[in-house]
């Protein structure tokens, strides 16, 4: 060991533990802070992500939902547009089959005026022929001016008795 003593390499190999220790024992707690606080920042860093994560995730499900709200709204709307279209139509259909009735009805009407009409032109005609013909039968067979008296009378009366 006396001989160890001596050598050169091994006070220099204690000159570095040394040094090496004292070294460490002043930059081991820098070194350590820096650690920390690095890892401190790793920590909020991976924190903030995770929030901004269930953030995205709380997001994308709100999203979901209104879509899912808003296609179900479409459908509402859509199935309110087809009743809709179907009561018009059934409305429209109705209107159309009553305006059908009442022109019918009118064509009924017109057609029922115009035969009446036709009966007392042709009952008009036949009275307006009959006191010409009762006319002359009595001009022919009646003469003189009682006949004549009672031809006048007659045709005036005639027309109220015929109608």
């Amino acid at each position: 060991m006396d001989q160890l003593l001596h050598d050169s390499s091994f006070w220099v190999g204690v000159a570095f533990v040394i040094t090496v220790g004292l070294l460490a024992r002043k930059l081991l707690p820098v070194v350590g802070r820096a650690l920390d606080a690095r890892a401190e920042t790793i920590r909020t860093q991976i924190d903030e992500a995770t929030k901004l994560r269930e953030e995205a995730q709380d997001l994308l499900a709100n999203h979901q939902r209104k879509q899912r709200d808003a296609a179900r709204d479409a459908e509402a709307i859509l199935g309110h547009a087809a009743e809709e279209a179907q009561r018009i139509q059934s409305a429209a259909a109705k209107d159309l089959e009553n305006a059908l009735a009442r022109r019918r009805q009118q064509a009924l009407e017109k057609i029922a005026k115009a035969e009446a009409d036709a009966v007392a032109a042709v009952k008009a005609a036949a009275v307006t022929i009959a006191i010409q013909a009762a006319e002359k039968l009595i001009r022919e067979k009646m003469k003189g001016d009682s006949a004549e008296a009672l031809i006048d009378q007659a045709i005036e009366d005639l027309p109220a008795r015929l109608h």
